[in-house]
């Protein structure tokens, strides 16, 4: 049930609790009201009865002189006094009743007795308790609308602060709630969540630029000593150490390069070179440049719900605008890791607008479904070694192309990586006149 629902329900529960204790008081007020009245009324009326009683020796008044209903406590009162008593019989529109009796005279003479009906002010009193109800039931039918909407508009509030907060966690880091919320509605406790929500995206966000800044600077500072080390090694003899000593140092280089290209793409400063290539024969190259054993296929032919979405524009689907040099990075970054961290065959499949990779090892770790590559971080142990950086390249350059990059596991095992191009624009075709498109690298 949404939360405003919930709010509503007890408000109206409250307002019913409320009217329904304000109704028993009224009720129980009323009723004392009603039968002290009565007993006054019944002294009063004995008193003046006894009065002309005492002058003419007739009872007066509606005075009886020890009339049959008069009730037991009251046959044989004890002295001269006045004395009233409630009688709860109901005889057609007479009772409940309050009686009135004094001795005319000593012991064993006459009561005189008076009663006083009580029917006309109970009838009285269940009209009013009718209306109280009818009152109580419109002010809850004018009081729930209200309620609601109240609700609605703190609901509303806190969705935004839920929205703003996913918004975050999904890595929007500019997302802030804004003084806007806590202007509009005063100072209380959503407000308060709100400005804590967004307090914790100010120190997020600082500590994510302190971080990205930090291999920014590590980056620029390695680049120069590592090229100082490669430039070294053509100094060395030839032999089994100096091409170790090489290996070792181009890793390095290869390692600070990425740190390099992951800044970039952290700041924002990374973007595309579209150019309409044949896709597969990127893919290809891209492929081949790693030098792996990777077998590629390419299925001619988009699927029918991809051709009836995209149609005409992905009639020739071998042909794609979009940036070559960032695509063969991201597909040879797929490639790579299925042949480190999985276990072949390692397959690239071509199809429309979509390049899959898969690999036949442990699968990916059950953290990176969940939360996304993070630099640094391999995942589960059997998927081997390496820094964490080639699937958050792949994810970052994806991002600047407009592409879809999903990280799976196979149903029979395997990780499954699915790149998704976006369409080509509307006027898009096939190179002409025997023309193709340059699919080679630009130099750094």
């Amino acid at each position: 049930m949404p939360l405003r629902w919930k709010i509503a329900a007890l408000a109206a529960a409250t307002a019913c609790l409320v009217a329904l204790a304000v109704g028993v008081l009224v009720h129980v007020w009323t009723a004392m009201d009603i039968r002290n009245r009565a007993e006054m009324d019944a002294t009063n009326t004995v008193y003046s009865a006894m009065e002309v009683y005492r002058r003419t020796g007739t009872p007066a008044g509606g005075a009886e002189l020890d009339p049959a209903e008069l009730p037991t406590a009251l046959r044989h009162p004890a002295g001269a006094d006045r004395r009233v008593a409630y009688d709860g019989r109901v005889e057609g529109n007479l009772g409940p009743s309050v009686w009135g009796a004094q001795r005319v005279g000593g012991p064993g003479s006459p009561v005189l007795a008076v009663r006083i009906n009580m029917s006309p002010q109970l009838h009285d009193l269940r009209r009013l308790d009718a209306s109280m109800a009818v009152a109580s039931l419109v002010s809850l039918a004018a009081a729930l609308p209200l309620a609601v909407y109240g609700a609605a508009l703190v609901a509303r509030r806190l969705r935004r602060v839920a929205e703003t907060a996913a918004r975050i966690s999904g890595g929007d880091l500019d997302a802030r709630n804004g003084p806007a919320l806590g202007r509009a509605r005063g100072h209380d406790e959503v407000t308060d969540i709100a400005a804590t929500v967004d307090l914790m995206a100010d120190s997020l966000g600082r500590r994510l630029r302190i971080e990205r800044q930090f291999t920014a600077d590590v980056a620029h500072e390695l680049r120069t000593p590592v090229g100082g080390l490669l430039a070294a090694t053509d100094l060395l003899p030839p032999g089994e150490p100096e091409d170790l000593l090489r290996a070792r140092v181009r890793d390095l280089r290869g390692l600070v390069e990425d740190l390099l290209e992951i800044s970039r793409l952290d700041a924002g400063a990374e973007a595309p070179v579209p150019a309409r290539v044949p896709l597969a024969a990127v893919v290809a190259e891209a492929v081949a440049r790693t030098g792996l054993d990777t077998e590629v296929t390419v299925i001619t032919g988009a699927p029918a719900a991809e051709a009836a979405a995209t149609a005409p524009r992905v009639a020739a689907a071998e042909y794609v605008e979009t940036d070559p040099r960032r695509l063969e990075r991201i597909v040879g970054n797929l490639v790579t890791n299925a042949h480190r961290h999985g276990r072949t065959p390692v397959r690239v499949t071509v199809e429309g607008l979509t390049v899959v990779v898969r690999d036949h090892g442990p699968g990916f770790p059950a953290d990176l479904l969940l939360d996304g590559p993070r630099r640094f971080r391999t995942g589960a142990a059997e998927r081997g070694a390496g820094h964490g950086l080639g699937l958050t390249i792949a994810l970052g350059q994806a991002r600047v192309l407009g592409a879809e990059l999903r990280l799976d596991n196979a149903a029979d095992g395997g990780a499954v990586a699915t790149l998704r191009l976006p369409p080509p624009p509307t006027d898009t075709r096939p190179p002409q006149d025997g023309a193709e498109a340059d699919t080679r690298r630009p130099r750094p």
